[in-house]
């Protein structure tokens, strides 16, 4: 049951939002994210490459953190421990009507009813996961090449460049929104927010869970 509330009457009524598995799994992830991101500054620019030296060592260390990158989710999925994981999962990958709406006005027209994620999350997510397949195949394709064509190589240094500026562009906003958004950065922490804040910025979600409390009562 997702919902807790606190006996203490200071304290606002909670509910879960992460389990400690889905907070494990995110952590993971944005610190190999992180290494990958410092190791490819020195990787890419040569001046950064002079005053950082041993660019064998740093090379190698951006290449196996790229193929350890989609560990922690996929650990995190399959078992009894995945189960929150999964129902989150397939939240990312259902989008209402509203929601499609929303995404054709360019996030002009906000959405009636928001879910555990608002499509803003949602869209986040998907080009996250996304994004660590196509780097992990361009990147294989860049390191073994020798079995690989001449155009597969070419395509993939073109892929693998731009999509990391587009990931430098996308973690650079996502750190941004988290550090001034406190109750949300707080769930991926300690894993609750207040039954006030999922009110105000995820009713939906909200109702499913207290009907699901109400059901197992």
């Amino acid at each position: 049951m997702a919902l807790r509330t606190e006996d203490h009457p200071r304290t606002m009524p909670r509910i879960v939002r992460f389990d400690r598995v889905q907070r494990a799994a995110h952590w993971a992830n944005a610190l190999l994210f992180g290494i990958l991101m410092l190791t490819a500054l020195p990787l890419y620019f040569g001046s950064l490459a002079d005053v950082v030296g041993r660019r064998a060592l740093v090379a190698d260390i951006h290449l196996w953190t790229g193929v350890a990158l989609p560990i922690p989710i996929i650990v995190s999925v399959p078992g009894p421990w995945g189960a929150q994981m999964r129902r989150d999962l397939r939240r990312i990958n259902v989008w209402t009507k509203d929601e499609v709406a929303w995404l054709r006005a360019l996030g002009q027209r906000a959405p009636k009813v928001i879910d555990k994620f608002n499509p803003g999350q949602k869209l986040n997510a998907i080009f996250i996961g996304g994004s660590i397949v196509i780097m992990l195949a361009t990147g294989s394709i860049l390191k073994w090449f020798r079995f690989f064509p001449v155009s597969w190589r070419t395509g993939a240094t073109f892929v693998h460049d731009v999509l990391a500026f587009a990931i430098f562009v996308v973690v650079a906003g996502h750190i941004l929104f988290a550090v001034t958004h406190w109750d949300s950065l707080r769930s991926m922490i300690k894993g609750w927010v207040s039954e006030e804040w999922a009110a105000r910025h995820a009713p939906g979600w909200l109702r499913e869970e207290k009907s699901v409390a109400e059901s197992s009562d």
